[in-house]
């Protein structure tokens, strides 16, 4: 399979805090990658690093052929070929579910207003919102919310998606909802990053664990990592999880 994202010897530290100390792993085409990890151990910093929100200090990085050491890549190509969502939501609460997904359609894929409000409803259904389209972010529930986010990242068509802890501000019932929508986009052949505190899920969807430590990638390997950890810190750190 081919190689669609790399990290490489990366390292970033924010003042003299040394966040990422040598961080590599690689994901392939349609693979899904699990990275858990306690708070502080690098996840969320690594994932931002791959969508060039941060700027890494050392290493390489490559993402669906950007390189993104060194000079500045071209950020529009990046961000058509990667999809990120977050804990927060980043919907406008002033438009509607619909307007929401076709805002960047229109602005930065130049569709028109046709073949915007077509993708709309597609992603929407995809992520079982239909009848939410003309909808308030206000008038949704957080899962609700939360898929009405990953539906905006997939009409984007990207080539790889990040998730970055989507479900630690949701309860359990509606996140249940948000993990069905990501299950069934592994299902379908998404190449996805996941940072999770969802180990249970990690087991179920991931083709991949990385467990991070302390700023490196500590243990990798299938789901199985979980259940026989080769290292005594991640057979705590699961014993914890679990």
């Amino acid at each position: 399979m081919t190689t669609i994202v790399r990290l490489d010897n990366v390292h970033k530290q924010f003042g003299s805090n040394q966040v990422l100390k040598g961080v590599s792993f690689e994901v392939k085409k349609g693979e899904v990658v699990a990275i858990i990890g306690q708070s502080g151990s690098g996840k969320s910093t690594a994932l931002r690093c791959i969508d060039y929100l941060e700027k890494i200090d050392d290493g390489q990085i490559t993402v669906c052929e950007h390189n993104l050491a060194g000079s500045a890549p071209d950020l529009k190509a990046l961000r058509r070929d990667v999809g990120i969502v977050f804990q927060s939501y980043n919907l406008f609460p002033h438009l509607t579910v619909e307007k929401n997904i076709k805002l960047a359609l229109k602005h930065v894929r130049k569709l028109g207003h046709k073949q915007a409000a077509q993708i709309a409803q597609e992603v929407l259904a995809q992520v079982g919102l239909s009848e939410k389209a003309d909808s308030y972010p206000e008038q949704l529930s957080g899962g609700q919310q939360q898929r009405v986010a990953i539906a905006r990242s997939l009409a984007m068509a990207p080539r790889v998606m990040l998730f970055d802890e989507v479900t630690s501000a949701l309860d359990p019932k509606l996140t249940g909802e948000v993990l069905k929508v990501i299950e069934g986009l592994a299902a379908g052949g998404m190449t996805m990053i996941l940072v999770t505190h969802e180990m249970g899920f990690a087991r179920k969807v991931a083709d991949k664990i990385i467990y991070m430590r302390d700023g490196l990638v500590w243990e990798t390997g299938g789901p199985e990592i979980l259940d026989h950890p080769e290292t005594q810190e991640l057979q705590e750190f699961v014993g914890i999880g679990l």
